[in-house]
């Protein structure tokens, strides 16, 4: 029986997840760091020389490990504390970062992060146990990264870089690079069953099983939704993985399947103008239709995608060596229906839009460590490479009502990419310690033209040098000073274009001043300032729907990131970021880049493992905020900052099974997840159509119950 929208009240059922029933269960989770030191500040082990270091999130001290003050990890411990309203949210937790949504909840989500609008996924690397997420000369935009397939349950922890200084680190991370990593064992089985408003319900179980010699991971979830939306979103999505590991954290293998199928309807941003009593001053008289907050303009946009993964990992390591390898091929396919300028173009038909992307990818990886000395000083080398092959057919159609009217562009697409690199780390005194590698990316691109492009072939590489250098550790502190040089690939389509072709791998250069300290008692902060030039930007365009090259941009600013637990049963952190971005090549339109974000906070409190009679309740506030933003070049169209409030509260009936209430937009705050600033034409408007502020809202307050059990 389909489900249906709710009104009010809860759906239930069934379900479990030890992440969001205890935070003690996944305080256990650790991750493989190296700790390389002359000093006893940084203590050796005996053999193996690679030491294992247990780190359980951001309540971690990460001295004499961390590269950067802007590198760490987030433990399954830490998600435990944050209510989650879309799978994605899930790098929310990494200081700095914002996710929104533009449209329906099947396609990738908006990022933000140090001052960009990372769009779907340009400039930010993203990718799931070693395996990249984003997909370059995408339909719908350049390094498209959807997350939607994730299970949150599932994962370990997510270990996370900030700007271009690392080795291993190659096309679109610039801004950031994440990689989410899924357990290889679950601390128990579960089950977990999840309603709420709005028609929203979801169950998802895993367990572990013995297999010879190893143990076989099996998740399975299901999720329907329709948002708050006039016309429901109908969300239907279903997932499931199966992973088997065997081995150790010294010597193993892990192998992965990931199946995943989404269909929605979607409610894309809406002109202001057209929003029952919120038209915009500098648009034209509103329409005499008027929709809802909630409604939209062309109620047939939607989409369909799916995505099958392989993935297999090996390891090894040695008295003075370790070696990591991974292989990996997926299917993926898209078809998205978007309609942004309504009748502008077409008004008879309407501007509706097809972007289809069906790829395969083939890829992997493979790094080699080896522990030694340098001029007598302890020291390791990484030597690794990094393969990816992506054949693609996409192309551009223009629809009304989801069926075909035309075809604008067709290609069958492949591109090819290989990127070795280098990197040494080595202790020089016992407060002195570099970090220096070079990374080189080499592209092939061959574009055929079916119908409405250019075809042609483009070879182009980067060769990318990076250096870190440590210094401290004193009174429990160190300092951070960071360079590094990286790159954005283009759309191949654009890069073989006969008429102003963009650049196929642009470069990015990055500096950074940090300072990581633990010398207060349980506090953890992080302070970095930061600068960041792009050789070319990629700026979302209305009209088209996707983003395309602009002009040089230069970027800076500074990242505050605190985590303090007074007491073990209290937590709490709070994250500040702000950032200035600029066009630098004075360019007349004006010199803002558009939806640049200037500053963002997002902290919480969290009470858990209380001690007497409230020890089976635990409890959690959090507030997101994201603050005004430029919306034009010329810097005089702003959007409104946007603040949300979460809550949720646990209930432990026993030691197997609890009771879960998640508030999201607490406060039922008016506030937008995302604005444009471009023309559109409603039906009746001027053909020239008229400039204005596109809004689309953030969900009003939510109420969503779970029940859990683990066994």
């Amino acid at each position: 029986m389909r489900l249906r929208r709710v009104a009010s009240g809860f759906v239930l059922s069934a379900a479990a997840t030890f992440a969001a029933s205890t935070v003690a269960d996944a305080q256990a989770t650790g991750v493989a760091q190296q700790c390389r030191s002359t000093d006893s500040k940084c203590p050796k082990t005996a053999q193996p020389d690679i030491e294992t270091v247990v780190v359980t999130g951001r309540a971690q001290d990460l001295t004499c490990i961390a590269q950067s003050a802007n590198q760490g990890t987030v433990s399954a411990a830490d998600l435990a504390l944050r209510p989650l309203l879309r799978p994605g949210e899930v790098v929310e937790e990494i200081p700095g970062v914002i996710i929104t949504q533009h449209s329906g909840s099947g396609k990738a989500n908006q990022y933000f992060l140090r001052g960009f609008n990372l769009d779907h996924g340009t400039d930010l690397a993203v990718s799931v146990d070693d395996v990249p997420v984003n997909m370059p000369t995408h339909a719908h935009g350049q390094g498209y990264a959807d997350l939607n397939f994730l299970i949150p349950e599932l994962v370990e922890r997510v270990d996370y870089k900030k700007g271009p200084y690392y080795a291993d680190v190659g096309d679109f991370g610039s801004a950031g690079a994440f990689n989410i990593r899924y357990y290889d064992e679950l601390p128990s089985g579960f089950v977990r069953v999840e309603g709420g408003q709005f028609g929203y319900g979801r169950v998802v179980a895993g367990d572990n099983a013995q297999l010879g010699a190893g143990n076989v991971i099996y998740a399975g979830e299901f999720e329907h939704n329709d948002g708050p939306w006039t016309k429901g979103d109908d969300a239907r999505k279903i997932d499931g993985v199966l992973r088997y590991t065997f081995g150790g954290d010294s010597d193993g293998a892990t192998f992965t399947a990931m199946g995943y199928h989404n269909i929605w309807n979607s409610t894309d941003q809406v002109p202001d103008r057209a929003i029952m009593g919120e038209a915009d001053p500098v648009g034209a008289p509103p329409p005499p239709d008027l929709i809802s907050r909630w409604g939209a303009i062309d109620p047939t946009d939607g989409g369909e995608t799916s995505r099958y993964a392989i993935n297999a990992e090996w390891h090894q390591n040695q008295a003075n060596a370790a070696t990591h390898a991974t292989l990996y091929g997926e299917y993926y396919n898209l078809r998205l229906f978007s309609n942004f300028t309504y009748f502008l173009d077409d008004p008879v038909h309407g501007d509706q839009f097809e972007q289809a992307d069906n790829r395969f990818v083939f890829g992997g990886a493979v790094s080699q460590l080896w522990d030694h000395t340098l001029l007598g000083r302890d020291s390791e080398t990484t030597i690794g490479l990094r393969l990816r092959n992506d054949d693609i057919h996409n192309g551009l159609f223009h629809t009304d009502a989801r069926t075909v009217l035309d075809t604008t562009t067709l290609n069958d697409i492949v591109e090819t990419s290989a990127s070795p690199y280098i990197e040494n780390q080595t202790h020089w005194t016992d407060w002195l310690r570099t970090i220096v590698g070079l990374r080189g990316d080499f592209y092939w691109m061959n574009v055929d033209n079916i119908a409405g492009g250019s075809s042609g072939d483009v070879q182009a590489q980067v060769l990318s040098p990076k250096v870190n250098v440590v210094l401290g550790p004193w009174e429990k502190s160190e300092l951070y000073f960071d360079f590094g040089q990286g790159f954005h690939s283009n759309d191949a389509r654009g890069v073989v274009a006969s008429v102003n072709p963009a650049t196929a791998l642009p470069r990015s250069t990055g500096a950074e001043m940090g300072l990581r300290t633990t010398v207060i008692p349980n506090l953890r902060s992080e302070f970095s300032l930061w600068l960041l030039d792009l050789q070319s930007e990629l700026v979302w365009d209305g009209d088209a729907g996707t983003n395309e090259p602009a002009g040089p941009t230069r970027r800076y600013g500074i990242e505050f990131a605190n985590w303090y637990t007074p007491t073990p049963w209290l937590t709490i952190d709070a994250d500040y970021a702000w950032s200035h971005a600029r066009f630098t090549d004075r360019e007349p339109d004006g010199d803002h880049v558009p939806e640049a974000l200037v500053s963002t906070f997002d902290g919480g409190i969290a009470v858990h493992d209380i001690p007497g009679w409230l020890e089976k309740c635990s409890a959690g506030l959090r507030a997101r905020y994201f603050g005004p933003r430029p919306l034009t070049q010329d810097g005089t169209i702003n959007s409104k900052s946007t603040t949300l409030l979460y809550a949720d509260f646990g209930y432990r009936i026993d030691d197997n099974w609890s009771l879960g209430l998640d508030v999201f937009n607490l406060l039922d705050a008016r506030t937008s997840d995302i604005d444009y600033y471009y023309t559109s034409r409603l039906l009746g408007e001027p053909a020239a159509g008229v400039n204005d502020i596109h809004t689309h809202p953030s969900e009003p307050r939510e109420l969503r119950i779970s029940l859990a059990t683990k066994f």
